[in-house]
């Protein structure tokens, strides 16, 4: 079967709460709680427009998303800021590119100038590398800046590019 991106509904949420929550828990890739409920994910990954979320769907199985949000308010807000996450069992197989590459035009199309990564973690060298690959640059790293379970204190790249 062919991998889908689309807009999320809202029969997509019971199979991205599990991705979101098997992801968070781990603690490797997201500054979130490790505790967050799925109450409060649910409110991080519906965002309204001008944002958005998008999922990755393969035989009606959710395997991943993008969200895009403005990055900051007021004059800020022409740089969109994006989060991505992949189930585990699909990691490999094109589902993180095929979301980037989507996540892009979403953005460029809701009128988006440029796009923004505010917290890549360093050691998430698999990440690092796609998002090179689709034109980002790390324009900083803040050093010790996330307390990683297995490698302690490690950086946080910034990585931005425009649309």
């Amino acid at each position: 079967m062919r991998l889908e991106i689309r807009p999320i509904m809202a029969a997509d949420w019971p199979g991205l709460w599990p991705i979101i929550e098997t992801v968070t828990r781990a603690g490797e890739t997201y500054t979130y709680p490790l505790d967050m409920t799925e109450d409060q994910a649910r409110v991080l990954w519906t965002p309204r427009a001008p944002g958005g979320t998008l999922v990755a769907v393969e035989d009606g199985q959710v395997l991943g998303a993008a969200k895009i949000i403005a990055n900051q308010q007021g004059n800020g807000a022409h740089v969109a800021n994006g989060s991505f996450m992949v189930a585990p069992e699909a990691r490999g197989r094109g589902v993180a590119r095929s979301l980037g590459e989507a996540a892009l035009a979403f953005a460029r199309d809701a009128g988006f100038r440029s796009m923004q990564f505010n917290a890549v973690v360093e050691t998430n060298t698999i990440a690092v590398a796609l998002w090179k690959k689709l034109g980002f640059e790390i324009v900083g790293t803040l050093p010790e800046a996330f307390d990683h379970p297995m490698h302690g204190p490690v950086g946080l790249h910034i990585m931005h590019r425009r649309l």
